[in-house]
């Protein structure tokens, strides 16, 4: 019997391993990082022209409806946004309503964004008469309307003043003096009249609000947008919120890491309007 002859094992092939894709240079990845950069700042610069926009409120005149420290979003899109270092701005969507609150640039101080509610609209005329507010010779019933003294002035609490009196008023009322010349052409017998296109708005907090019995009317194109919600607050006195130099800036900020914790008001987050 012959030998069986031995087969030599069969061998198994190898696949050679991918050769690894080259990495991409510094130069790709950095025009990717560039771009995604530019896709971002380009999206919060949109949302922030015509969409929603952070502030902050940095005094009392809103009080006890939005208090210093809330930080609050505005709806922009309703009222026709502008187009950035353009005088252009989109058609608004709709007008402000009695009663609304909406954030608008002062119109003697156009850098200076404020938080009031429309107590009047073009065509309207408003009276108050011992702090009680007649609209179109009704009474308006304003629950979240807030005194903080006691005494009567004119002005404040008595508005419009008579003709013959307006320039006996003070300035260091708070009195506007361009608004202080202005004034008489609006006022009539039972009232001052609001002319169309402008509003005439006033603070939740009357003993403490600069609004348009001092400084006047508010053009339609003056608003920027209304507050949506409370998405933080922050319970900070007034002093150390509206520093006035860098160092009391610094200082206000410091604090409010410092406190964040202890002076959030958390139970006003997500607080609608």
């Amino acid at each position: 019997m012959e030998p069986i002859e031995s087969q030599p094992a069969p061998q198994t092939k190898r696949h050679a391993a991918p050769a690894p894709e080259p990495a991409a240079s510094k130069g790709e990845a950095f025009k990717e990082l560039a771009r995604s950069l530019t896709v971002v700042l380009l999206s919060v610069l949109i949302i922030r022209t015509f969409v929603a926009e952070a502030t902050v409120i940095p005094t009392g005149s809103m009080e006890k409806t939005i208090l210093i420290g809330d930080h609050v979003f505005l709806n922009k899109l309703l009222y026709g946004p502008h187009l950035p270092y353009t005088s252009l701005r989109i058609p608004p969507i709709r007008t402000v309503k009695h009663g609304e609150i909406v954030a608008f640039h002062n119109p003697r101080n156009p850098s200076v964004l404020f938080v009031k509610r429309a107590i009047a609209v073009g065509g309207d005329l408003i009276k108050i008469q011992e702090r009680k507010v007649y609209l179109n010779g009704k009474l308006l019933d304003e629950p979240y309307a807030q005194y903080q003294f006691s005494n009567v002035l004119p002005l404040r609490d008595n508005f419009p003043p008579k003709v013959s009196e307006i320039a006996t008023l003070p300035a260091a009322w708070g009195l506007d003096p361009a608004w202080a010349r202005e004034m008489a052409q609006f006022i009539e017998k039972d009232g001052m009249r609001v002319p169309p296109g402008y509003m005439f708005m006033m603070g939740d907090n009357r003993d403490n609000s600069l609004d348009s019995r001092f400084w006047g009317f508010v053009p339609g194109e003056a608003v920027v947008g209304e507050p949506l919600f409370v998405y933080w607050s922050y319970d900070a006195p007034t002093q150390d919120w509206t520093p006035n130099n860098v160092g009391d800036f610094a200082r206000a900020k410091l604090s409010m890491v410092w406190n964040i914790l202890g002076k959030t008001r958390w139970s006003r987050t997500g607080k609608t309007f």
